[in-house]
């Protein structure tokens, strides 16, 4: 009787082993992106360049001698705080993976980066400027740089580039990220040129279309150019009702202006100005020139700051899996694991430079200004380093 329980369990072993999934084991990374809502550009570009890396590595990785199928699980947030928010508890807690790429805009990121720390998964915004997002949150790094950098380095260019001494700044009140650098900027701005140089601080509420009250009111206090902080397609609405407006003076931007979608919404319009940013694609060099030219042939257009970041935060959560050197299959260990080894990385190489992380999970890095040129690229100025 014995012999035979033991035949009947060796032959269900066999058949069990042959029905298991063949291959290596799996890990799943999460992303977090507009793919819908008002800048679906910026989801777009996250998907992409998450999707050419993950064709890059042929979709798995090796790890402590043990190969494993890496899944990505791309959900929507609809450009919405909430949405992102509920987006970060179903990656962590249904879909269980093991880090988070995203959200790209602070509105998003910053109530999302709550739920990953809260959750103790690691969550790597490629986008996100708001200082709020990694603020006390172990979990949440990012690769961009921050606000009250960028919006000192605005401030001194256009004070160095123009010699302008009056300012007006044109600002969402209701979204995190152009809220923050618009006071950012307007403490550089006072730094610089003292109290009351800001001649107009005027605000409209996000999904507004119409701007000419706040544009009357800047053009009739004398400023001498606009800094708006807006998403592209904001930036076209305003830049286009200034000019039918009769404010021709220049209009600066931030980070927020780097979308591909820009100049196909704005056209000339936006032809010489400047903004801050986080690469410049135009006579790029290196592994910046491989990725732009592989986006390029891939998808038919220049990639611009998101999708570049994108690339860089997969490679550093690459790095950081890898510096594991074990994936153990306990959730809980490989999610500590990977945000410690991400928390170690110092002087990584990346196509938006050089990046080394704070204790906050922040990188330090320099900040490029481009120009959109005539032919509606976005030309290397100047760049600024801490």
């Amino acid at each position: 009787m014995l012999k035979k329980v033991i035949a009947i369990a060796f032959f269900m072993a066999i058949i069990v082993g042959a029905c298991a999934p063949a291959g290596p084991d799996t890990i799943k990374i999460g992303v977090n992106a507009p793919i819908t809502g008002d800048i679906p550009k910026v989801g777009e570009g996250t998907k992409f360049a998450a999707e050419m890396w993950l064709e890059a590595i042929g979709g798995e990785l090796e790890i402590g001698g043990k190969t494993y199928a890496i899944e990505l699980v791309i959900e929507d947030n609809e450009a919405k705080g909430e949405s992102a928010a509920a987006v970060n508890q179903k990656l962590t807690t249904q879909d269980e993976v093991l880090v988070i790429v995203g959200p790209q805009s602070s509105k998003q990121a910053v109530p999302a980066g709550g739920v990953a720390n809260d959750n103790k998964t690691p969550m790597v915004s490629p986008w996100s400027t708001n200082p709020a997002t990694t603020l006390d949150r172990p979990w949440v790094f990012r690769t961009p740089f921050l606000d009250p950098f960028q919006g000192p380095v605005i401030a001194n260019f256009v004070t160095e580039e123009y010699g302008f001494t009056k300012a007006a700044v044109l600002y969402d009140v209701a979204s995190d990220y152009p809220k923050g650098l618009a006071d950012n900027f307007l403490s550089g701005w006072e730094d610089i040129h003292g109290a009351d140089s800001v001649v107009a601080f005027e605000s409209f509420t996000t999904a507004d279309t119409d701007f000419s009250a706040q544009i009357t009111k800047i053009k009739n206090t004398g400023a001498e150019f606009i800094f708006s902080p807006q998403y592209y397609n904001e930036v076209a609405l305003i830049v286009q009702q200034a000019h039918e407006l009769g404010f021709n003076a220049p209009i600066v931007g931030s980070d927020s202006w780097g979308s591909a979608e820009l100049v196909n919404l704005c056209g000339e319009d936006c032809y010489g100005l400047f903004f801050s940013t986080h690469y410049a694609a135009d006579g790029a060099t290196g592994a910046t020139k491989d990725f732009i030219d592989a986006y390029n042939a891939k998808h038919g257009y220049i990639p611009d700051d998101v999708g570049a970041l994108t690339w860089d935060t997969f490679l550093i959560i690459q790095k950081a899996m890898e510096d594991c050197g074990e994936i153990t299959g306990d959730l809980a260990v490989d999610r500590a694991c990977v945000r410690d080894a991400l928390a170690q990385i110092k002087n990584f190489a990346g196509i938006t430079g050089e990046m080394t992380f704070t204790e906050q999970g922040d990188p330090i890095k320099c900040a490029v200004i481009v120009q959109i040129s005539d032919e509606g690229t976005f030309k290397f100025y100047d760049q600024a380093c801490p």
